[in-house]
């Protein structure tokens, strides 16, 4: 199989703009996130895709598989999905451009998933983390998934799933991490498909391919790489690189 990563990096984010050029030990954002996934030799090869001359001038210091997308975007898979439409790929990884800090066992297990799919019957793959608090559980930021007994997608929500309704059962609660591996096909339905109903009442893409009966496969992982979101993020991200 040939695998590749796709990182949508979109200049204006909502809730911190720029924040893909802001620095963080030397280098921007944005640039550390390449770097850190082409380090993890995981992948064929390792493309940036976005909206912004900056960003790709900024990327083109370090290679020259940057893609500028040709169309307004609502979300990250059909810009990736734009780009690798004409690339050969068999498995294209979704990597966050605000991730810099690339958990490399994470992804190998996740990608591990399509090697073990004989048949071919799993069109993506995704992570999921247990949450502890009460407070994550609640959060609406955390995106929540729950599986079936072959840990299979079932619904996610921005509501704590499942509700439970008998406080004496200890219940597992799941944040979903955003990182996706499709089949290339998978994801080329997703580009050429509208938006569902579910998809738009909760804001969350991966919902659209449970409406149109995709198969996604999530993997249990501890770590979690740190996303940057806030000014208070990229803040704490540079105390970790520093440390």
């Amino acid at each position: 199989m040939k695998i590749i990563a796709m990182i949508p990096a979109r200049l204006e984010a909502s809730r911190f703009p720029k924040k893909l050029l802001k620095d963080l030990g030397g280098k921007s954002v944005i640039a550390r996130t390449f770097l850190a996934a082409q380090s993890t030799g995981l992948f064929d090869e390792v493309y940036v895709v976005t909206d912004a001359v900056e960003i790709h001038d900024e990327i083109k210091k370090y290679t020259d598989n940057i893609i500028m997308s040709k169309k307004v975007h609502q979300c990250g898979s059909d810009r990736i999905a734009e780009a690798v439409e004409f690339l050969q790929a068999d498995i294209v990884v979704n990597v966050q451009g605000d991730e810099p800090f690339i958990n490399k066992a994470a992804l190998a297990k996740l990608l591990a998933v399509f090697d073990d799919d004989i048949n071919q019957s799993i069109d993506l793959a995704s992570l999921k983390t247990p949450l502890k608090t009460l407070a994550d559980i609640e959060n609406p930021n955390n995106v929540k998934v729950v599986t079936d007994a072959q840990n299979r997608a079932l619904y996610f929500s921005r509501s704590a799933i499942p509700f439970r309704r008998n406080s004496d059962v200890n219940t597992l609660y799941f944040k979903h991490v955003g990182i996706y591996a499709f089949r290339k096909q998978a994801l080329l339905d997703f580009y050429h498909s509208k938006m569902t109903p579910l998809e738009t009442a909760e804001k969350i893409e991966c919902i659209r391919h449970l409406e149109h009966g995709k198969t996604i496969k999530m993997v249990e992982t501890a770590e979690v790489s740190i996303g940057i979101d806030t000014p208070e993020d990229l803040e704490k991200a540079r105390q970790l690189f520093t440390s």
